[in-house]
C-alpha cells in the first residue's frame, strides 16, 4: 500500500503514559508506508520520567524510527503552519486535557500550537483519544471536535467498562487507515467500535 507514501505527518505525543509502549509500533508502521514522520511532544511527554517509559527512552524511540528530533516547544511548533510543513497531524495519544485546549481554542502546549498552526491551511488534524474520562467531563469537548472542521478520530472503544466505565481509548491498529480516510476528506468509520 503506498497511500502514505510521501506524507508529511506529524506525530503529536501528549501525557497518556500508559498508551507510549504503542508509539514505537504506531511510528514504526508510518514510517514502512512511505510516510516522513515528525514527533511532537507536550511538555509533560518530553519532561516527565513514568514507571511506563523514561523521558529519555521515549525522545530516543522517536528520534530513531522517524530519523527527526521532536519539536518540544511552543517557538518550534508555531512554524508547522506559516512554512506549510505537515500534510496531516496525529495526536496520538490524545489526552482529555489536550482534547479539552483543542475544543476550546487554548494553545499552551507544543501539541496544542502545532494543531493550531497547521489547521490555519485547511489540514486535517487526527485525534487518537486516550482517557478516563471521555464520557464523563470530556464527552462535550469530544462532541465539540467530532463537529469541528478538519478533526478527525481515530476509532474507539471502551477499554475497561466495569472497572473504568467512563473511559476511552483508540484503536491504534487503525491509525494509517484513518489518515487515508481524512485525506479524502472523510471520517472512517464506525467511529465507536469494540476492542480487536
Amino acid at each position: 500500500m503506498d497511500n502514505l507514501k510521501g506524507l508529511r505527518i506529524g506525530l503529536a505525543v501528549t501525557g497518556s503514559f500508559c498508551t507510549h509502549r504503542y508509539l514505537a509500533a504506531v511510528l514504526d508502521n508510518l514510517v514502512k508506508e512511505g510516510a516522513d514522520v515528525y514527533p511532537i511532544l507536550s511538555y509533560n511527554s518530553s519532561e516527565m520520567t513514568t514507571r511506563f517509559m523514561t523521558k529519555e527512552e521515549l525522545y530516543d524511540t522517536l528520534l530513531r524510527i522517524s530519523g527527526h528530533e521532536p519539536i518540544c516547544t511552543i517557538k518550534d511548533a508555531e512554524p508547522i503552519g506559516p512554512k506549510k510543513m505537515l500534510d496531516v497531524i496525529v495526536v496520538a495519544p490524545a489526552t482529555g486535557n489536550t482534547i479539552a485546549k483543542l475544543a476550546n481554542a487554548i494553545t499552551d502546549t507544543p501539541v496544542c500550537m502545532a494543531c493550531k498552526s497547521h489547521l490555519r491551511n485547511n489540514r486535517p488534524v487526527i485525534i487518537a483519544v486516550s482517557t478516563n474520562d471521555a464520557l464523563s467531563a470530556n464527552a462535550r469537548n469530544i462532541g465539540l471536535l467530532l463537529d469541528m472542521k478538519n478533526y478527525y478520530f481515530v476509532p474507539f472503544y471502551q477499554d475497561d467498562y466495569l472497572r473504568k466505565p467512563f473511559s476511552l481509548i483508540a484503536d491504534f491498529s487503525q491509525i494509517n487507515a484513518t489518515i487515508e480516510a481524512a485525506m479524502e476528506g472523510k471520517q472512517l468509520q464506525p467511529v465507536i467500535t469494540v476492542r480487536n
